[in-house]
């Protein structure tokens, strides 16, 4: 582990410097940030979510959020301007600033961020993905149309919500974009084996809704407008 680690019954706080896209990203309101969030879910019973940011107002970066078996909810992130921001906006029990390295090679992700080792296996384009594909970008980064697309989610894909309070005030949208099944997964923890691919289940509580039950790749565009003050 590098940087700061805190650990607390809810939610650990802290002050990093404030400089740099940390500094501007807060003199907005509205942030957005394009990318892919992969939701995995394992034997062991750890369920990952994976975000790989291309754009954001911090610059590209991934983070990984961790939910263990016994409910332990841990977010690895690479800076602690990032750490501070996604611990506002979700719950975490455990929070840890490490480097976060994720590559991609044809249909094979690979991720190293401190104490995990993730690789998975991106499969067919599900035929929600074709309908999603088929949605102007932008509209599909358009907060009305996640608004819009919040119940038809919610009847697809149960625990998945595209709109909802996030933390400190905050508000947040997911226009998605494309969703591709996962189709393989290895990786340890720790040193500990995770096992092999299994549904997300039960969902992650990080914040107001979970990623899908089915292991997947989502490419996204998510909007946090914050709140006053």
């Amino acid at each position: 582990m590098c940087g700061w680690e805190s650990r607390c019954p809810a939610r650990g706080r802290h002050e990093p410097g404030r400089t740099g896209a940390g500094e501007a990203a807060r003199r907005r309101r509205t942030l957005r940030f394009d990318g892919w969030i992969a939701g995995l879910g394992t034997t062991s019973g750890t369920r990952v979510v994976l975000g790989h940011w291309q754009r954001s107002p911090f610059g590209p970066f991934s983070d990984v959020m961790l939910e263990r078996p016994d409910g332990e909810r841990l977010l690895l992130a690479p800076t602690p301007e990032t750490a501070e921001f996604i611990d506002g906006t979700y719950v975490f029990d455990t929070v840890r600033v490490v480097p976060v390295r994720a590559g991609v090679a044809d249909d094979v992700w690979t991720v190293a961020a401190g104490p995990l080792r993730l690789r998975f296996v991106t499969g067919r384009r599900r035929p929600l993905g074709l309908l999603l594909r088929a949605v102007p970008a932008p509209l599909a980064c358009r907060p009305a149309w996640s608004a819009l697309t919040d119940v038809p989610a919610r009847l697809l894909l149960p625990g998945v919500r595209t709109r909802g309070s996030a933390g400190a005030g905050r508000r947040e949208w997911y226009g998605a974009r494309d969703l591709r099944a996962v189709r393989a997964l290895a990786g340890s923890l720790d040193g500990a084996d995770l096992g092999v691919l299994a549904p997300v289940d039960p969902p992650v509580r990080f914040g107001f809704g979970s990623v899908p039950r089915r292991p997947s790749l989502t490419r996204v565009t998510t909007t946090v407008r914050l709140g006053a003050g």
